[in-house]
């Protein structure tokens, strides 16, 4: 899943576009690099971030939305949002999932994606973009993490909703210190719950690799994130959410070659 930020606050300015043909050109390099799916958002949620207008919001990511369905109809469109409206906007416009880092928190964004029928992306997020790395606090933040997640995934599919249109990401760095990151990616896969649901990392170039590994800005960051890449190609992730899609293709390439018989 490359990544696709009209908006001018993102963490890592490299993921930023300024226009709609930016947008589609960096969109369709990715899919042609050999991403699956584009995720498309409009707000900042990194640690700190600040709220923007819903308004503002769709102004920023259904034109991109939109532009991108008439350039590749067949192109997978994610709507990275935590707004029922903006959600529903995006859908109406092409998008064929709903990313949503508040984890279906609002009552109106679980509705909307059972009403669709559409795919869709529970993530953890422990507090607000705002305050969430203020003090966060596990007992057991795998155990905690994957019951929140099952939960919210287990009253869609009570309601109807096919469990293969789910997945789940843990929320790495949203609410979590270095240790409940490590743990997360370390016993991940017990994420997935009883119905196995599809699992997806969103990693790229995020701050953890500042305090792992000293890689202070995230344009230095691709080695930590592909590290990263490496362990969830071997742990069977079914989704990695990332800046660098051709180098991420690859490093797959390179495994997939490594792991064939001769």
């Amino acid at each position: 899943m490359g990544i696709v930020n009209a908006t001018p606050d993102s963490f890592h300015a490299g993921s930023r576009v300024d226009s709609v043909a930016e947008a589609v050109e960096v969109s369709l390099a990715m899919w042609d690099a050999g991403a699956d799916w584009v995720d498309v958002g409009g707000e900042s949620t990194r640690p700190g971030a600040r709220p923007v207008a819903v308004e503002e919001e769709l102004e920023r990511v259904i034109p991109v939305i939109s532009a991108l369905k008439d350039a590749r109809r067949d192109g997978l469109i994610s709507i990275d949002t935590r707004r029922p409206a903006v959600a529903a906007a995006a859908l109406d416009a092409g998008a064929d999932m709903v990313n949503d880092v508040s984890g279906l928190r609002d009552e109106v964004m679980l509705e909307l994606v059972r009403d669709r029928g559409c795919a869709v992306c529970i993530m953890h997020m422990l507090g607000e973009p705002g305050d969430m790395q203020s003090d966060p606090q596990y007992t057991d933040v795998v155990a905690e993490v994957s019951r929140e997640l099952n939960d919210t995934a287990n009253r869609l599919i009570a309601a109807g909703h096919p469990a293969e249109l789910i997945c789940i990401d843990p929320g790495i760095g949203f609410g979590k210190l270095l240790e409940h990151n490590l743990a997360l990616l370390r016993d991940g896969a017990q994420l997935r719950g009883p119905h196995g649901l599809a699992l997806l990392w969103g990693v790229s170039r995020k701050s953890m690799f500042k305090e792992l590994l000293g890689q202070e800005r995230a344009e230095d960051r691709l080695s930590g994130t592909l590290a990263v890449a490496a362990h969830a190609y071997n742990r069977g992730v079914d989704l990695l959410r990332v800046h660098d899609v051709a180098e991420h293709a690859a490093l797959f390439t390179a495994l997939k070659e490594l792991e064939r018989e001769v």
